[in-house]
């Protein structure tokens, strides 16, 4: 069983899209997929092959402030706008909707992650999780911390899947994958620091501590999750596809230019995938 894992980051996942649409472009298909965060939204659209959707979703509509703005915060709670994201625009009376039935339709196994805020757990989705127009699990995957509130599904709420499992390779060869791709949008050397989630996790301790405590091991769980994707990589059972440079994209970038660069790297580093696959 073949794997992929897309691990998000915000914008920075135009980098996972564009991995998938090198995937679509040369047929390459998966039995098992994970996505973390805008991971989720990335493996959706590959599984309703809609090569380019995301570009689209990172390139323009990012830009508007119904996606995301001080404006959405104020009125609520959020800076993302989770519903108009998965919701407004993705559903099937929308802009651009996800093609529900082909992802109904696809054999693979899909796994959404995202963080039980009451207690601390990791919720892994499914596909059957997905209803039409209702896109929920991604919506719960994607809600960062501080820049989202937590996003309620059947009265529990959850945080983004980044928090608890943010690099889940470890879950996909659990569930029986052989060689797994691991989608970073971070260079692989990149080391996170504590320190930048401190002050999150404090605001965030007043309503859900263990989501906190979750908040301030995620350097760990992040730096840890790479090492053993390169570990597993040396063995020749994973295969990590990440950017030497993020173009200046970080996880809230407003940058047509730069997020197109930062495509362009994710798409032509895929390449990778086709030797990885054939060995």
């Amino acid at each position: 069983m073949i794997g992929i894992v897309d691990v998000g980051g915000g914008l920075r996942g135009i980098y996972g899209s564009a991995v998938f649409d090198f995937c679509l472009d040369h047929n390459i298909n998966f039995d098992y997929l994970i996505g973390v965060s805008a991971g989720s939204a990335n493996v959706a659209s590959y599984l309703g092959r809609q090569r380019g959707r995301n570009r689209t979703f990172y390139m323009e509509y990012s830009m508007r402030k119904e996606y995301m703005s001080p404006g959405n915060f104020i009125k609520r709670g959020s800076y993302l706008d989770l519903d108009y994201i998965y919701g407004t625009l993705s559903n099937s009376d929308g802009e651009y909707p996800l093609n529900f039935d082909m992802i109904q339709k696809a054999a693979a196994k899909v796994k959404i992650v995202a963080a039980n805020a009451l207690t601390g757990e990791t919720k892994y989705f499914e596909k059957e999780d997905f209803k039409r127009d209702d896109y929920s699990v991604c919506k719960a995957s994607s809600a960062i911390p501080m820049v989202c509130r937590p996003y309620v599904i059947d009265g529990v709420p959850y945080y983004d899947g980044g928090i608890s499992d943010p690099v889940p390779i470890e879950k996909a060869l659990l569930d029986g994958c052989k060689k797994v791709i691991v989608i970073l949008t971070r260079p692989m050397d990149f080391k996170r620091i504590q320190k930048k989630d401190v002050w999150p996790a404090r605001i965030v301790k007043r309503k859900f501590p263990k989501a906190a405590e979750l908040i301030l091991q995620r350097y760990k769980k992040y730096n840890d999750g790479v090492a053993k994707a390169i570990e597993y990589m040396k063995e020749g059972r994973a295969l990590v596809i990440a950017p030497d440079d993020l173009c200046g994209v970080e996880t809230l970038t407003k940058d047509k230019a730069k997020l197109q660069m930062l495509y362009e790297k994710g798409y032509n580093d895929a390449r990778r995938i086709i030797d990885f696959l054939k060995d």
